[in-house]
């Protein structure tokens, strides 16, 4: 006689996730109680008829893990599991807030910008040294450049400053100008914005399976030149309280790897995972609550995209052996539906549809795809 306990395993890579050794990593553990005082057989029976359990990554990198244990042992079943979706997803929770309904895309302003600020940063990096070695060359007769001395007001600058600053206010600027923009091209689309879409599924939502889907939008505007649509699977962040639980340590202490210190309001109502120090999405308008940009899933893998017809769209699965809807503290695997409609010269507009997917009927295991955690990096069009 023993105890049938369920275990989860998370390891959810941080913001910026290259920074970061996975194998060094902690990996948080939940255990929940499922039977007492049963043997083994009854053990194996009991969780026929639950959902399979699952693997995504590896231990040694990012890893996310459900699994059935017995006394410490494993169990591992062939035989057939249960794929009936056990765990709805709970209401106003952060697949409300923020991954349901219209998206639009942040302005491509803000990929130049970052990709300007790390030249910009090398040129600051190269003449502060320069600076540091001229008098040593200047003491082995090396003629040097740039150091004679500009007076603005009642300072005197080095000639290369005049050279340097301008080139790190750059990407400054047209990052300030980009949320400006941005913030406009929300309100304007807050005071028009389109009906929701009609959609019917003509097939069961489950991981392995295709999707057969029928898309009609009834206030479509004329600037919509064409729509395509792609349904993908990730892993949301884990609820910080469950991970810091999962990693043993106090609410109050040292914050986890990955993880920045507590701030108030976004994490206590869900709209933050507290690892993107508030550099993962640009600036939106607070009308909205979770914001009008689509957060990226850290880990992800997106179907083909297919052009949306106008009767019925078969779309086929995302790649990979994924288990279906799971929403745990701890484990959180999201499916959605993504329109894409292709609206000219004007940035893309997405409609995020969430979808209840049945889990596969028997063990799973696949690769965990890292993405970036930046939302201008992350668009459904930018990973096809």
């Amino acid at each position: 006689m023993g105890k049938l306990i369920l275990e989860e395993r998370i390891k959810y890579p941080p913001f910026e996730s290259y920074r970061f050794k996975a194998e060094l990593l902690p990996i948080a553990v939940r255990k929940t109680d499922i039977a007492d005082k049963i043997t083994e057989g009854e053990a194996y029976e009991t969780i026929r008829n639950l959902p399979p359990p699952f693997r995504i990554g590896e231990k040694s990198s990012w890893l996310v893990e459900r699994r059935y244990k017995f006394e410490d042992k494993t169990l591992k079943l062939n035989e057939k599991h249960a794929q009936e979706m056990l765990e709805s997803v709970p209401s106003n929770s952060i697949v409300e807030k923020q991954r349901t309904g219209w998206y639009l895309t942040p302005n491509i302003v803000h990929k130049h910008a970052r990709k300007i600020m790390n030249f910009s940063v090398c040129v600051l990096l190269i003449a502060l040294t320069y600076l540091f070695l001229e008098p040593l060359l200047s003491a082995w007769g090396i003629p040097s450049f740039g150091t004679g001395r500009v007076r603005f007001g009642l300072l005197d600058y080095p000639v290369l400053a005049v050279i340097v600053v301008p080139i790190l206010f750059v990407p400054i600027i047209m990052r300030v100008s980009a949320n400006f923009f941005d913030l406009i091209k929300q309100r304007r689309f807050l005071r028009s914005q389109p009906k929701e879409p009609n959609i019917v599924f003509h097939s069961d939502t489950t991981s392995g399976g295709s999707l057969e889907v029928s898309i009609d939008f009834p206030d479509a505007m004329e600037n919509w030149e064409s729509m395509s649509v792609l349904w993908r699977v990730g892993v949301l962040p884990p609820s910080r309280d469950a991970l810091v639980e999962g990693l043993g340590r106090g609410s109050n202490g040292q914050p986890a790897p990955g993880l920045t210190t507590e701030l108030p309001h976004h994490w206590s109502v869900d709209l933050d995972d507290g690892t993107g120090g508030g550099e993962d999405s640009p600036m939106q308008t607070t009308d909205v609550k979770g914001g009008l940009f689509l957060r990226p899933m850290r880990i992800m893998q997106q179907s083909e995209i297919v052009e949306v017809k106008s009767d019925r769209t078969i779309i086929a699965p995302p790649k990979g052996d994924w288990p279906g809807t799971i929403f745990s503290p701890l484990i959180r695997v999201h499916w959605e539906m993504v329109i894409i409609i292709n609206r000219g010269s004007l940035p893309e507009l997405l409609w995020v549809q969430p979808l209840k997917v049945r889990h596969p009927a028997l063990y799973c295991v696949t690769e965990a795809i890292v993405n970036s955690g930046r939302t201008e990096t992350n668009h459904p069009l930018s990973l096809k």
